[in-house]
């Protein structure tokens, strides 16, 4: 109770004092912030994925504003020296709006990411678009194999279905492994379609995840949760996946130091680094969908890291 109402109260108050609470998981405004931040993580042993923050424009002109921002986020990290790739959010692209416009934006930066051997993370948002994402990802990926990668969310009930039909559409012959992000998901969904209790998330999480192994799928572990790591970690053992079979995904500014006692077990870790002026509606809406990420912000702040 304390953490939602900590949540639905923090877009009420001044916004710099929500950039408080908020700096410690969002890289900044620019992308020199995020190639700052990508950096110290690079030098502890993380890689990246960067997030330019924006999602579910109304103007479909907006679109290529987005597009242009992200082509130039490719070129100036390419011509750094940072261990990442790239993450985005169809919606930011007028997927609800116009997906057939969204599918050429979202090309572009794919081929953008592809030309310097570079990567692109589809974000799965809420249900609305589950489907258009998912028709998204297989397009792009029969065209850029190794550079597309998509999110699935464990609390969904239709997430084995969905890995069924990938694994079905993946002829034996793929040299490429399908690129998965695993999460819990974090949007409100009714009970319909959505598990509602943490423990049967978390059984569907660990289901997905041996799917995801035992059937050859790359896959990125992405959870902050103690029990689901120490569960991943003997799936891995079981099947003895090796390094380039999976790696752990963790937030910006989360549980840094479980996030380093991964890494020093001999972990690939990857840390999600969001960045950009749209800061503030994200760290609004993030705090109301998951009041528990309350807990380690307030924690973050006490330890710092």
């Amino acid at each position: 109770m304390l953490n939602k109402m900590i949540a639905h109260t923090l877009p009420l108050l001044p916004k710099e004092l929500i950039w408080y609470f908020s700096k410690t998981y969002i890289a900044g405004e620019t992308v020199t912030d995020a190639i700052r931040v990508s950096r110290d993580l690079n030098r502890s042993g993380a890689s990246v994925t960067v997030d330019l923050l924006g999602e579910f424009i109304t103007d479909i002109d907006m679109a290529a504003m987005y597009r242009e921002a992200y082509l130039d986020l490719i070129e100036q990290f390419a011509a750094s020296p940072v261990k990442g790739n790239y993450s985005l959010k169809p919606t930011m692209f007028g997927l609800l709006i116009d997906p057939g416009h969204c599918y050429a934006a979202i090309r572009r930066i794919v081929q953008a990411a592809a030309a310097h051997g570079s990567f692109v993370r589809i974000d799965m948002e809420d249900s609305r678009c589950v489907d258009l994402e998912v028709e998204l990802f297989n397009k792009l990926q029969e065209e850029f194999p190794r550079n597309v990668g998509l999110v699935l969310q464990a609390y969904l009930k239709r997430t084995p279905d969905d890995l069924e039909k990938f694994r079905r559409s993946q002829s034996a012959g793929d040299k490429e492994p399908l690129n998965f992000r695993l999460c819990k998901g974090i949007y409100v969904e009714p009970h319909q379609i959505a598990y509602q209790d943490m423990p049967a998330i978390n059984r569907a999480f660990i289901e997905n995840l041996d799917f995801m192994l035992r059937n050859g799928m790359y896959v990125g572990i992405a959870t902050h949760d103690r029990k689901l790591i120490e569960q991943a970690e003997q799936l891995i053992s079981h099947y003895g996946a090796g390094r380039d079979q999976y790696e752990f995904q963790m937030l910006y500014g989360v549980t840094p130091r479980l996030r380093q006692r991964i890494i020093a077990s001999g972990h690939k870790m990857r840390v999600y680094v969001p960045f950009g002026k749209s800061w503030f509606g994200y760290a609004t809406r993030r705090l109301k969908e998951n009041p528990t990420l309350v807990q380690h912000l307030l924690r973050a702040l006490l330890i710092k890291g």
